[in-house]
C-alpha cells in the first residue's frame, strides 16, 4: 500500500525482460494505460534487441501502439542513477536472476511469462500464443494496481 504522505508522488516502476523486446514493453505498455498519471513507467532490458513485430501487432489490436518505442538496456538507467519504486522482472527465473541491483530502495517483484521469442509455428500460431501471453501480463498488471492502491 502506499503511505497517505506518498499522496501525489508518482511511484516509478521498471519492467525487466531479456530483449525489451516483448513482455516488459507489454508491461510498460499496459501499466501506463491502466494506471495513468499514477505512474512512471519505464521498460528495459538485459541484452536489448529489436521490437517483436508481432508483439507490436497483439498490443495494437487491444488498442495500444508501440511500434515507436526503442529498446532500452538497464544499465541506462543505472548509469543515470534513476531510482525506482519497484523493479518487475517478467522473464523466466533463470533470467530473472541476471537482472542487476538498482541503487535506492526499489522493491523487486517477479512476474515470469513465456518469451515470445521462443515461440514456433507459423506467424498466425506465434500471434495466437502471444495473445495469450498479452492477456495474461494486462491481467496482472490491473490485479497489481489494485493491490496497491
Amino acid at each position: 500500500m502506499i503511505g497517505e504522505g506518498d499522496v501525489g508522488k508518482k511511484t516509478r516502476v521498471l519492467f525487466v525482460c531479456i530483449h525489451n523486446s516483448a513482455r516488459s514493453q507489454m508491461g510498460e505498455a499496459f501499466l501506463k494505460e491502466a494506471g495513468g498519471d499514477r505512474f512512471e513507467v519505464e521498460s528495459a532490458g538485459i541484452e536489448p534487441g529489436k521490437l517483436n513485430p508481432l508483439v507490436v501487432e497483439a498490443v495494437w489490436e487491444v488498442g495500444i501502439d508501440i511500434s515507436g518505442n526503442r529498446t532500452k538496456e538497464v544499465s541506462e538507467f543505472i548509469v543515470r542513477d534513476i531510482r525506482f519504486d519497484f523493479v518487475i522482472t517478467v522473464c523466466d527465473e533463470a533470467s530473472a536472476e541476471r537482472c542487476p541491483i538498482f541503487p535506492g530502495q526499489a522493491r523487486r517483484l517477479h512476474w515470469g511469462f513465456p518469451d515470445p521469442s521462443t515461440l514456433q509455428g507459423t506467424d498466425e500460431e506465434k500471434l495466437l500464443a502471444i495473445r495469450k501471453i498479452r492477456d495474461a501480463i494486462r491481467a496482472k498488471v490491473n490485479n497489481w494496481i489494485e493491490e496497491l492502491h
